[in-house]
């Protein structure tokens, strides 16, 4: 009987969670949604800037091991 009671609450704090990111994501695109179900673009358009990360990787060169590093090898 205990088990069912413990068992219940995190059931409960995740349908919970589900149900506030689902209301969140609705809010976002809820404008979106309703434009479409009419036929009629969107009033705003969003436009979103585009951001580009690109690291450099250093390309190392060789090192040429001395006779004592490849004996250590």
């Amino acid at each position: 009987m205990m088990i069912a009671a413990l068992g219940t609450l995190p059931f409960l704090a995740t349908l919970w969670l589900l149900v506030v990111v689902g209301a969140k994501q609705l809010e976002e695109s809820g404008a979106k949604i309703a434009a479409a179900l009419k036929g009629k673009p969107l009033a705003q358009p969003r436009t979103r800037a585009a951001l580009r990360c690109q690291t450099r990787s250093r390309i190392q060169r060789p090192i040429c091991a001395s006779v004592e590093w490849r004996a250590a090898a």
